[in-house]
């Protein structure tokens, strides 16, 4: 006989796994994992970059594999960014109505952002 863990009310409530924490969670963990590497890469060029003048920053993100990996970069920041924003409005907004516009306006204000990004890099790369 199997006996199950949840309390009585859990039962009743049915309340559960939402299937969706391990993917949060696997994809917070593999957007850092990214991160240690795209982000010193970013700054160590972004020094690079920035010493000469517009000219030399420029030709910089006009290489494809440099514009890549800045899209790449801000696409993973803004992605673990959402995620993280995402666990912290569930666990700490209470009322219903205000935790669904904040996360609506967490996901544009991502999507804003990458589009902001890939649009300035595109510009210049071209």
């Amino acid at each position: 006989m199997s006996e199950s863990i949840r309390t009585p009310l859990g039962k009743v409530r049915g309340l559960g796994s939402a299937k969706a924490g391990a993917r949060h969670f696997i994809g917070q963990r593999v957007s850092a994992i990214a991160l240690i590497v795209l982000v010193p890469w970013f700054l160590i060029s972004l020094l690079g970059a920035v010493r000469g003048d517009y000219g030399d920053a420029q030709y910089f993100v006009s290489q494809p594999l440099n514009a890549v990996l800045i899209l790449l970069t801000v696409g993973t920041a803004l992605y673990h960014m959402r995620i993280g924003m995402q666990v912290v409005i569930e666990d700490y907004i209470g009322r219903t109505a205000l935790r669904m516009v904040l996360l609506i306006l967490n996901s544009f204000l991502s999507i804003v952002l990458f589009a902001a990004a890939a649009y300035a890099v595109v510009t210049i790369a071209i």
